[in-house]
């Protein structure tokens, strides 16, 4: 475990402040419909298994299956410049994000993953055009070889969670919330790079500071945790979680700058409660969740005399789940007990 000043003494510059409002209408303005104004689930028996009242904001019913479609929207249509050609690294919802904002208006999308990486996502990927290559044992490995090939050949490199357009296109859900709850007490978001708490918390915060916002990662990929409990940029020898979407080993400087004020606990959950969670979305919403989107929720169900007899909100935020992982959770018996 390694660690680094997680900003330089210099002031911060405007890139690194906290995403404003004005910036994410701005960017609702240019994401596709299909994105938005997705719908606030809930069920009885569900409250009854946490303790609380809980309403899950559900992002995979669109064509990516994510809440990715939102940022990359935004960026496609207001950071690039006429015939600009994007590399970017990814685990695979943001690539299928990226890819289908980019293509669908006219650039070209390179997408590096880990040869670990799911392989549905990859082979969803590839039939959607993007060009797909396959280098290092994890995420952070691939998005370096990502980071030199877009410098040889002078390509932009897309950096999810260092720009501030994704993040205020993730923003997004936090006012739809804000505007669909009447009256909640509680925020759980899942927290990868960082551009959903960024966009997420920012608009939270402005629209309703009453509300606790608390962040979850994976026990098993604690690096964005520790570096913001530190004040350094923290990075793990491995990010070794089913969760991949959320599986950071080396944590980007902006994003940890742009978090700031936006939370105000993190929490970290372990597989097995992962794998419940998983279970309990299909079992009472009827829905997949892939390991990073169900992180809210086990962070609710571990986290019970936090959240007991409280409105509390969260965010399903993928259903892209490797069939392998579906068949071993979901191969008969009951989905709770196992």
């Amino acid at each position: 475990m390694t660690s680094v000043p997680a900003h330089s003494s210099a002031s911060a510059s405007a890139s690194s402040r906290a995403i404003a409002l004005d910036e994410i209408e701005a960017a609702r303005r240019h994401i596709d419909a299909c994105f938005l104004g997705t719908p606030l689930t809930g069920h009885a028996g569900l409250d009854a298994a946490l303790g609380c009242r809980l309403a899950v904001k559900v992002e995979t019913l669109n064509p990516v299956r994510s809440f990715k479609g939102r940022g990359t929207e935004a960026f496609a249509a207001l950071a690039l410049g006429a015939g600009e050609r994007c590399v970017t690294a990814s685990a695979g919802n943001f690539g299928q994000g990226l890819a289908r904002a980019l293509l669908r208006r006219g650039h070209s999308c390179v997408v590096f993953a880990a040869t670990t990486a799911n392989p549905a996502k990859i082979e969803t990927l590839r039939q959607m055009g993007a060009e797909v290559h396959l280098a290092g044992d994890d995420f952070d490995a691939a998005k370096d070889v990502a980071r030199a090939y877009a410098t040889e050949r002078g390509l932009r490199f897309v950096e999810d969670g260092s720009e501030r357009t994704i993040a205020a296109g993730a923003g997004t859900i936090g006012v739809e919330l804000v505007r669909s709850l009447a009256e909640f007490d509680a925020l759980v978001v899942p927290l990868g790079n960082g551009a959903l708490l960024a966009g997420v918390g920012a608009a939270v915060r402005a629209l309703a500071p009453q509300v606790e916002i608390v962040a979850v990662v994976a026990h098993e990929a604690p690096s964005m945790k520790l570096s913001l409990e530190t004040g350094r940029v923290v990075e793990t020898r491995s990010a070794a979680t089913i969760a991949d979407g959320i599986a950071v080993r080396r944590p980007i400087p902006e994003a940890l700058r742009m978090l700031e004020g936006c939370f105000d606990a993190i929490a970290a959950v372990g597989e097995d409660e992962i794998e419940r969670a998983m279970r309990l979305t299909m079992l009472h919403l009827g829905l997949v969740a892939e390991p990073a989107g169900a992180t809210g929720l086990a962070a609710v169900m571990a986290g019970r005399e936090r959240f007991a007899g409280r409105r509390v909100a969260t965010i399903l935020t993928g259903s892209n789940v490797a069939p392998t992982l579906l068949s071993r959770l979901f191969a008969g018996g009951n989905p709770v007990a196992r």
